[in-house]
């Protein structure tokens, strides 16, 4: 199978993994002609906590909570923030890169983005989070492995996950 790579999605949330995930999608787009999506999500969970914080205050006063308002101001935010990213350490493939944030479950909306973008390849970060919570919760990254139709490359730290440490 000679597949060729033209579009990698590169999922970022900020964390300390985020400049590794661009500088292994920014890699792997060595070609001119290759694209990267990097894709941020403002996760449900959040947005669910503003609709809660909203029902306990009054629409009343000089300041009123909306939770659209919330959600420009967020989406605003982090268009910017990955628009800094980028400028600061990333300027050299800053044309190749297409940013979206978007809303909702974290992994839905990264195999809904893959899809729509008919991405080739998909660079996410695995946080190494402990075993329980994985257990328990699920990571985003392992849904995204489990469910995306094109490859996954799983980024983690070197340093964090050495052979031989202890």
């Amino acid at each position: 199978m000679n597949r060729k790579i033209n579009k990698i999605l590169a999922c970022v949330d900020f964390s300390e993994y985020t400049p590794l995930v661009l500088t292994y999608a920014s890699a792997l787009a060595s070609a001119p002609d290759m694209e990267i999506v990097v894709l941020n999500v403002i996760n449900q969970r959040d947005i669910n906590g503003i609709r809660m914080a909203v029902g306990y205050f009054p629409a009343q006063g000089p300041v009123m909570l909306s939770v659209e308002d919330c959600i420009k101001d967020w989406t605003k935010d982090r268009h910017n923030q990955l628009k800094y990213l980028i400028k600061q350490h990333f300027f050299d493939h800053k044309s190749k890169m297409q940013l979206m944030v978007d809303t909702g479950i974290p992994y839905e909306c990264i195999l809904k983005t893959a899809e729509a973008e008919n991405v080739d390849l998909i660079v996410i970060a695995n946080k190494g989070r402990g075993n329980l919570s994985r257990v328990l919760f699920g990571s985003a990254a392992e849904k995204v492995f489990r469910h995306a139709k094109v490859p996954v490359v799983c980024v983690r730290d070197p340093e964090k996950f050495r052979q031989g440490r202890k």
